[in-house]
């Protein structure tokens, strides 16, 4: 099993930044695409960007591409998530997911999830 512990989140105003984290820990091994998701209230949860373990190629939402950055340090086992320009719209709880197959942004596949970290941004 793999166990992810998200932190950093937070309140910031808008136009602020925020990196968010994400420790996995236990058969980190088995991991081969780190996501992030994010669920707004009364929203659907909805990927964000996601890395792949060893190649470090990238995937992002069209829409959040150029404001935000996933990165992985595979010597911590951890992904960040670096938000920049936040906007009212970006508050949400964010959710770090791991899979053990090629996932992308597809939610049913990521096998491991965190229990989500509130970013809340103010206008």
């Amino acid at each position: 099993q793999v166990q992810l512990v998200e932190s950093g989140g937070g309140l910031v105003q808008a136009g602020g930044s925020l990196r968010l984290s994400c420790a996995a820990s236990g058969r980190t091994f088995m991991i081969n695409t780190m996501g992030w998701f994010r669920q707004a209230p009364e929203k659907e949860r909805e990927f964000v960007t996601a890395i792949n373990w060893s190649g470090g190629s990238t995937l992002y939402t069209e829409s959040l591409k150029g404001r935000f950055t996933i990165s992985r340090d595979n010597a911590k086992n951890t992904a960040y998530l670096e938000m920049n320009s936040l906007k009212p719209e970006d508050t949400a709880v964010y959710y770090c997911a791991a899979s053990r197959f090629p996932a992308g942004r597809i939610r049913g596949v990521y096998d491991y999830w965190g229990q989500g970290t509130q970013v809340t941004v103010s206008s």
